[in-house]
């Protein structure tokens, strides 16, 4: 099969096996007419291997994993199953992997087809192939297509079974640790280092709480330490920017948020004026507050010369969970005051 290809499938029970010289995860997802997940039972992968109609296979080192399909069994409402594939090693890309997808009768093993996607690149996650219902019949297409809103661990979401996660720009954790959502206290990190030796470079760090109409609730920062009752507690100011670790810390209790507070941004600005390409090394980073495990990281790769950037925002779902996605987003503001609209619009 090629790209955008489909073919009818001649067999009610299916399987598709992803191989490569290195190990993968392969996980299915369920969506329905919107290309959405109804709730996270319809994510099926190594922690979670059966769902309505859709199973997972381990290959056990030996054999590629695979995911079943019975087309019979699959719930109404359901239009597409998608198959993904990512490394199984944390933060490695595609460059230089070569994955091939096999489609089967899962009942005999006859291969019905096979879908080696073109030349891949920096992908860390990838759909593959997509099982899908048209005119009551079912086909299979080869997509390979880097698809974060449905790859990568449920709808481009990563969770943190696996331990700490290393993001890019624009991705998505989901802040789900064995099958549970994260609720206890947090601490963002964030952190940076003047870009020239001997120069003092004095940021701010701040969170904005949002309410689910986008309605600004509040904002947590060098002059106002504590915000929703306490559930939001910022470290105090750095002045220099200079040492390791953390400059400024926000600790977040999840689960004493208030009920209408879904959604945070983190912000980072510059007061003097300083911009952002004077800066280097810039981070964030999610630490489990009870442990000291760090949880998620993003590291700002690019620069502007912009005095404000937005790192990353947290998102309530509406199953109680929270995802984190990484943003590095540059804004013109020397204050968090002048970033609660373009923080409201990009959440």
């Amino acid at each position: 099969m090629t790209p955008g290809s489909n073919i009818p499938l001649t067999a009610a029970r299916v399987a598709v096996d992803v191989a490569a010289p290195v190990r993968l995860d392969v996980s299915g997802l369920l969506l329905g007419a919107n290309g959405k997940v109804r709730s996270d039972d319809d994510f099926i992968f190594y922690n979670q291997p059966s769902g309505p109609g859709v199973t997972y296979r381990s290959g056990g080192g030996a054999a590629p994993d695979a995911i079943l399909v019975d087309t019979g069994a699959v719930p109404a409402g359901i239009e597409r199953i998608v198959v993904t594939a990512s490394p199984d090693a944390a933060g490695q890309t595609f460059q230089g992997i070569e994955p091939t997808a096999t489609l089967r009768n899962a009942d005999d093993g006859t291969v019905l087809a096979t879908f080696t996607p073109p030349q891949l690149a920096t992908e860390t996650a990838l759909v593959v192939v997509e099982i899908y219902l048209r005119n009551g019949a079912w086909k299979a297409r080869a997509v390979a297509q880097v698809d974060l809103d449905a790859a990568a661990a449920g709808s481009g979401k990563i969770n943190l079974d696996k331990g700490r996660v290393s993001l890019q720009k624009n991705q998505t954790v989901s802040l789900v640790k064995g099958g549970r959502p994260l609720l206890s206290q947090v601490k963002m990190g964030l952190g940076w280092e003047p870009a020239y030796r001997g120069k003092d470079i004095d940021l701010d760090a701040s969170v904005i709480a949002y309410g689910p109409q986008r309605n600004h609730q509040d904002s947590c920062y060098f002059g106002k330490l504590s915000i929703l009752n306490g559930s939001v507690k910022h470290s105090g100011d750095n002045l220099t920017g200079e040492g390791a670790g953390d400059d400024e810390v926000i600790v977040v209790d999840l689960g004493r948020l208030p009920a209408d507070t879904t959604g945070l941004v983190f912000t980072v600005n510059s007061f003097s004026g300083q911009k952002f390409t004077e800066v280097a090394k810039a981070y964030c980073r999610l630490i489990d507050a009870a442990t000291g495990e760090e949880l998620v990281r993003f590291d700002l790769t690019t620069a502007e010369p912009q005095t404000g950037v937005m790192m990353a925002k947290l998102i309530k779902q509406f199953s109680g969970e929270w995802e984190m996605t990484a943003m590095g987003e540059f804004v013109k503001s020397r204050t968090v005051r002048g970033m609660v609209k373009p923080a409201a619009q990009a959440l």
